[in-house]
Order: structure tokens, then sequence, then C-alpha cells
């Protein structure tokens, strides 16, 4: 399978996830500092920043925050999966991503919003009680890749990222991501 065959299936898992998550639902999620409401404006809003950044010539992302969700936010994540396909079987993945002003190679962007939307969809259905059962291959390509773009510079009190939490070696893989990524596995609400 491709990165891009992954995150297409992965959006596609997060939508419907989404759609079974009631819009007016709140509450804390493992992404501290984003309950429910505020995670699914995050995952909708940076889907489409990076959705917009694929699809135009120039690779500039548009204005996260300043996209609104819409009911459960489910049909605007299959909207844009489907943009997102179209843009990267054009060619899109092979040019930069440019990111408030910084740029990166698209295949790294690419990796990269797997990682984003493969934990941030095991933060709303911890949230929401659901099952999250991500492709096992394509988190191992996650966990290949997501400790690089790691460091003692990122990753911390006060930094993009949360503290790595132990977690054993012989975990499960999605596990394994959820702690890298700074979330205890066992969360519960």
């Amino acid at each position: 399978m491709t990165t891009q065959t992954d995150v297409h299936a992965t959006l596609t898992e997060l939508a419907d996830l989404l759609e079974r998550i009631p819009a007016e639902a709140d509450g804390p999620t493992p992404c501290d500092d984003f309950p429910i409401p505020a995670l699914r404006r995050h995952v909708v809003g940076w889907l489409t920043a990076f959705t917009d950044g694929f699809s135009r010539p120039d690779g500039a992302c548009s204005d996260a925050d300043a996209v609104a969700v819409a009911g459960d936010g489910s049909a605007q994540v299959r909207g844009l999966r489907d943009r997102l396909d179209a843009a990267l079987t054009a060619g899109a993945g092979e040019r930069p991503l440019s990111i408030g002003g910084s740029a990166m190679p698209g295949d790294l962007a690419l990796a990269m919003i797997l990682w984003e939307y493969q934990v941030h969809g095991w933060d709303l259905a911890r949230a929401a009680g659901l099952p999250w059962n991500p492709d096992v291959d394509a988190l191992a390509a996650t966990l290949a890749f997501a400790p690089g773009m790691l460091s003692p510079d990122n990753q911390g009190e006060g930094m993009t990222f949360a503290a790595p939490v132990p977690v054993p070696e012989d975990a499960p893989p999605l596990d394994r991501l959820v702690g890298l990524s700074g979330r205890r596995p066992d969360w519960a609400a």
C-alpha cells in the first residue's frame, strides 16, 4: 500500500467515526487542551488546509483556523478526502507543501498527515468510547516515520507534542504510536 492509500483509508475511517459522534458531543479527549468540539474543528480545519495546499499550484495551505465544521464534520472529511486523492493522483505529492511559509517535501507532508489522523482519530474514538482500528501496516509505516519528526525541542511540556508515554516494545502498534505521540494508551473519559 502507498501512503496515499493509507491516508484515504484513515480518512474514510475518520469520517465514519465522526458520523457516530453526535455533533453536540462535548467532553475531554486524550489530546490535552482539545475537548471533543475543539478537536473536531482541529481535524477538519487542518485537513482543509492540507487539501487546499495540495490542490494549489503553489502548494500553500489555507488557514486551518478559518474553517467551520458543518454538523458532525463527516461530510466535510469525505469531500476533502476525495479532493486530496484527486490532487495527489494528479502529482501534487511530488511538489512541496507550504505550511505557514515553511515548505516541506510533499511525501513528508503526506506521511505527517497520516500520523496526524491516525492519532487524532484515536483521540476522538477514545473520548467517545468507540473503536478505532487503522491498518496495521499503515501504523507500522507511521511508527517508522514519526520518531524522526520528534525531538526534545518539540516534545514535552509546553511544546507542540506532549512528552512520550512509555509503552512496552511488544505492545500493539496503535498503543506504541499513541504513546510515542504523548498519550496514555489506557486513557478513558
